[in-house]
């Protein structure tokens, strides 16, 4: 029965997420036979079971394979999907061994939950947790662990931990918002300094001129620096 629960969780975040998918009997064959997210995730659920609970060697893998040439999908077998997922479009995801996918996550196509390859342990694949949202061409690298409702920038790269509720993105991926509110980047701060020097050079180039010019109208005599004129 929690089985049962968990396919339907999976369909139902298709349907609710991908605008494309028309409402009624259409919509339900279309999820079933012409999404290959959908069948990707559906796939892995009874790889996963043939793999971590019935430890049978081989075809799991060879099962895993038969799935990524028909969907564009590739899952190990030892990868943790939680309920509702959804792999929009799917093509060149890539989820490895250790990977955890926690529930309701969306990954657009050519998202890689991947190792660095420089990890000593077993877990050397990220952690994503709930609500997480991974752009197109997105790259999670190492054990590292996406918090809860945050969001990844397509074509990012991330290398470290990503607070709960933060977006990233870059190259390697940095915090762009965080609360609802943007976080400005280290560059952007230093122009944003750079410009308040600036402004203070320009007005104290004003004040020069100023005093040169009075200096100039009320003469050496009747004006002394330091103390401007009356």
């Amino acid at each position: 029965m929690g089985a049962w629960r968990t396919l339907v969780e999976d369909f139902r975040a298709v349907k609710e997420r991908d605008p494309a998918i028309p409402a009624g009997i259409r919509g339900f064959f279309e999820i079933a036979l012409c999404t290959p997210g959908f069948q990707a995730v559906a796939a892995h659920r009874l790889i996963h079971f043939l793999h971590v609970r019935m430890r049978i060697p081989v075809l799991p893998r060879f099962l895993g394979l038969l799935v990524r040439w028909w969907t564009g999908t590739e899952i190990h077998p030892g990868a943790r999907l939680g309920k509702g997922v959804f792999i929009d479009h799917a093509a060149g995801v890539v989820i490895g061994e250790s990977a955890i996918v926690g529930d309701n996550v969306t990954l657009f196509q050519g998202v890689t939950l991947g190792a660095t390859g420089n990890e000593k342990t077993w877990k050397r694949h990220p952690t994503l947790e709930a609500g997480v949202f991974v752009g197109s061409g997105a790259r999670i690298l190492g054990p590292v662990t996406v918090g809860k409702n945050a969001r990844i920038g397509a074509g990012s790269v991330v290398l470290k931990d990503v607070p709960p509720g933060t977006t990233v993105v870059g190259i390697p991926a940095r915090v762009v918002k965080s609360g609802g509110r943007r976080v400005s980047s280290p560059l952007e701060r230093a122009e944003s300094r750079i410009e308040a020097l600036e402004g203070m050079v320009r007005d104290l180039q004003k004040e020069v001129q100023r005093l040169r010019e009075a200096s100039a109208f009320y003469g050496p005599s009747k004006f002394k620096a330091g103390k401007g004129v009356a």
